[in-house]
């Protein structure tokens, strides 16, 4: 299971299942709750109907044996002001929710007569009522089916509901209220919406009209409304699914090729290959650019150690090569040892050496350290260096602060002065400002130049653009390329254009503290 839930496609599939199914759910509560209101309201409006046409008929002094009670869906009981049952829809044998258990009609009360009075004459059903000797049947026998209800009755007494009604009229109809309760008619039990409306009648005090409506066909058709969600939301939500999984299967399968691509090109170490790029504008086709300039970055990375090994390994082998022979030499022919060679090659080695480390410090990504100097300081203290030098450099500089390392700022300054001096024909200028947010350094000089062409060339590592001078004179190749590494670790730059005497023009660009 866990191994399932993993996938992705089986994680949108069921997140999208679960959130359709409770929406579903959520939605088809809200439509049976719906449709219950609505069709209790309009069971509800049709008892409140027959109430009132009942209570129009009393109204106009209809008596209660002439009154329209003999809808067998819709039962009704008239109720007097004593709480005596006067008359009843014919074949009524049971009800509830009424507040009037009574299914047979008993004597009406006589008009203005205490309503405790009429109960003590056996008006509501309660224990030790009898039933009024003027029930009896066309034969003359007492009803026993009468007389079996008004038992049940004594069980489950029920209050009748008291209206305020004091303010009708004679004639008028009083507002409707309704409740839920259930009846049965000719042996058929259903739940019914009972609607009660009080009429105020001449002669005989005010009367209460008990009148209710099927809730059969409301419960049908939310039980309708019902199976068909229990069956179509089921059906439905297996469909969102599927579909889910198949748009999610198709939408990652480009993914999966990039995976098997990256798998390939893991296995073989063959830089060289790229993944497939879909043939879309999603994020998919955007993860495979990415990944493909990743791998091209990661390729000129390799080939750039791969180069930068074989050239410090060229480099090296140089002054070794050179320290041996006269070590060689001096061995067997003590008087032939060029000690002074020696010693220039030892240092030319040791120089080689602490570059090569300084480049490996700056490629594994040393933080420079966070102290504050004045750059027109650390300018002139370099130039003072080079007094005795065979070109003079002169120092225009303004008090500019900057952060950083003092020692490795300090290397990239004897760097430029170096390859202005090897390069300059008469004199090296360096000027120090402030432009903004940046301290700028200027060196100078009047010899050939750098060609356009070749200008982001010089900071590559073990590149010497004049291949016929010696190594002596030119280095390694690896003076700009510390100067320029080391600047961007500082969130600088280093770049070159022409100077004003035809020369070139190294302008080093550093954040001012």
């Amino acid at each position: 299971m866990s191994r399932f839930l993993g996938s992705v496609r089986a994680r949108a599939t069921l997140g999208a299942s679960v959130v359709v199914a409770v929406a579903l759910a959520a939605a088809g509560a809200a439509v049976l709750l719906s449709l219950w209101s609505n069709l209790s309201g309009q069971a509800g409006t049709q008892a409140e109907r027959t109430a009132r046409e009942v209570a129009a008929e009393l109204a106009a002094g209809r008596g209660y044996a002439d009154l329209s009670l003999d809808d067998e869906d819709q039962p009704v009981q008239v109720v007097d002001g004593a709480g005596r049952l006067v008359a009843v829809t014919e074949d009524l044998e049971r009800i509830s929710g009424t507040g009037v258990a009574r299914v047979k009609p008993q004597a009406p009360a006589p008009v203005g007569a205490d309503a405790a009075d009429g109960r003590q004459k056996g008006g509501t059903g309660g224990p030790g009522e009898r039933e009024a000797p003027e029930e009896r049947d066309d034969a003359g026998d007492r009803d026993d089916a009468g007389d079996r209800d008004d038992a049940g009755d004594r069980d489950e007494p029920e209050e009748p509901e008291e209206s305020d009604d004091d303010s009708l009229e004679v004639g008028e109809i009083g507002d409707a209220s309704f409740g839920d309760g259930s009846a049965t008619v000719d042996g058929e039990t259903a739940d019914y919406r009972f609607a009660t409306v009080p009429v105020e009648v001449d002669g005989r005090g005010t009367l209460t009209v008990h009148a209710g409506a099927p809730l059969t066909a409301e419960q049908e058709a939310v039980s309708t409304a019902l199976t068909v969600m229990l069956i179509g939301f089921p059906l439905l939500l297996a469909v969102v699914a599927l579909v889910t999984w198949l748009v999610t299967r198709r939408a990652l399968r480009p993914v999966e090729g990039i995976r098997r691509e990256m798998a390939a090109i893991t296995a073989s170490e063959d830089l060289t290959r790229r993944v497939p790029v879909p043939d879309t504008h999603d994020e998919v086709a955007m993860l495979a650019r990415t990944t493909n300039e990743t791998l091209a970055a990661l390729e000129h990375s390799v080939e750039r150690q791969r180069r930068f090994v074989a050239d410090a390994s060229h480099e090296l082998r140089s002054p070794i090569a050179s320290l041996r022979t006269q070590l060689e030499v001096g061995a067997a022919h003590p008087g032939l040892l060029d000690v002074d060679g020696a010693v220039e090659d030892t240092v030319r080695l040791q120089r080689l050496a602490a570059d090569l480390l300084l480049l490996a410090r700056l490629d594994a990504g040393e933080r420079p350290a966070d102290a504050r100097f004045d750059l027109a300081a650390l300018v002139r203290a370099e130039a003072a260096q080079r007094g005795g030098d065979r070109v003079p450099v002169s120092v225009d500089a303004e008090s500019v602060p900057v952060a950083g390392s003092r020692g490795q700022l300090a290397r990239v300054l004897g760097n430029l002065l170096d390859n202005a001096q090897r390069h300059t024909r008469t004199s090296v200028a360096v000027t120090v400002r402030r432009e903004g947010c940046w301290a700028v350094v200027e060196v100078a000089d009047d010899g050939a130049g750098v060609p356009a062409g070749e200008r982001e060339r010089v900071f590559e590592r073990f590149v010497r653009l004049d291949e016929a001078r010696t190594r002596d004179d030119g280095g390694a190749g690896l003076g700009l390329a510390i100067a320029r590494d080391v600047a961007v670790g500082h969130g600088g730059s280093l770049t070159v254009r022409e100077a004003a005497a035809g020369g070139a023009l190294f302008e080093l660009r550093l954040p001012s503290a």
